[in-house]
C-alpha cells in the first residue's frame, strides 16, 4: 500500500498533493524515486482485523466492538446452531411421543452431546473475563458431529 502524509493512496485513483493532479494511474506508472520525490512510502499491506470483533476503518485498523453486545449475539448464535442441529432429529422425537417408536441409541447419544454443547459453550462466552479471551473462545466453539 502507498501512503502520502500517513493517508493511504488507492491504486487506480487519481489524487492532488501540493495542489497537483495526478491521474489514476500514476501510481502504477511512477517509478519508486519519482513517488518517493514527493514523500510516498510503500509499506506492506496490514492483515485487516477479523470483522466478526473489530469495527474495521479503510486503512484496516480495527476498534474493538462492545465486549457485552458480542456476548449476547455469540450467545444467540450459539443457541441457533444447537436449535439447527437438533432439529434434524427432532421428528424421532415427536414419533416417539406419538407412536412410542424408540430414538436410535446414537440419535439419543448425538442430541445430549449437542445440549451439553450449547451449555458449554454458552458458559465459556459468558465466562470470557476480557475481549482476547471472548476471541480465543468463539473461535474455539466445539460441536459434535453425527456419527451415523
Amino acid at each position: 500500500m502507498f501512503l502520502l502524509n500517513g493517508n493511504r493512496l488507492q491504486l487506480d485513483v487519481p489524487f492532488t498533493h501540493d495542489d497537483i493532479q495526478y491521474p489514476a494511474n500514476w501510481l502504477r506508472m511512477a517509478s519508486q524515486e519519482d513517488r518517493a520525490a514527493i514523500g510516498i512510502t510503500e509499506v506492506a499491506d496490514s492483515i485487516r482485523p477479523d470483522d466478526r470483533f473489530y469495527w474495521v476503518d479503510g486503512n484496516n485498523q480495527g476498534t474493538p466492538k462492545d465486549l457485552t453486545q458480542l456476548k449476547a449475539d455469540w450467545t444467540k448464535q450459539v443457541n441457533q446452531i444447537a436449535y439447527s442441529l437438533l432439529f434434524t432429529t427432532d421428528w424421532m422425537v415427536v414419533r416417539k411421543a406419538e407412536v412410542g417408536t424408540d430414538i436410535p441409541a446414537d440419535t439419543v447419544t448425538y442430541r445430549t452431546a449437542v445440549r451439553a454443547a450449547a451449555v458449554s459453550n454458552r458458559a465459556a462466552i459468558a465466562n470470557a473475563a476480557d475481549f482476547d479471551a471472548f476471541v480465543s473462545v468463539v473461535t474455539a466453539l466445539n460441536w459434535p458431529t453425527v456419527t451415523a
